[in-house]
């Protein structure tokens, strides 16, 4: 079991440090949330499977978690046809 927890804390900590590091792309940007709100779902099957609650609300994290990367989507499609390129620097602002 702390194999389990280590592997998910360890993939949340290189998922906000990829985030960092990689800051500029939107893409990349994107991708690093949607990869810890992953490790955030393992996080919470774990604590319910642990305390034995319902599992009911790992279905509304989910659903809302498909709610923010299609808006994420979105967005840099919007700015890929306003630009043509999902580099922050070229852009002034997300209008």
């Amino acid at each position: 079991m702390k194999l389990i927890l280590f592997s998910i804390y360890f993939g949340f900590f290189m998922s906000n440090l990829i985030f960092c590091m990689y800051r500029n792309y939107f893409l990349i940007m994107l991708m690093m949330l949607e990869f810890m709100v992953l490790n955030i779902f393992f996080m919470f099957n774990v604590f319910m499977w642990l305390t034995n609650l319902d599992f009911f609300i790992l279905m509304i994290f989910l659903v809302v978690t498909v709610c923010e990367g299609v808006l994420g989507i979105s967005i840099m499609v919007n700015m890929l046809r306003m630009g043509g390129i999902d580099y922050f620097r070229v852009f002034n602002s997300l209008v």
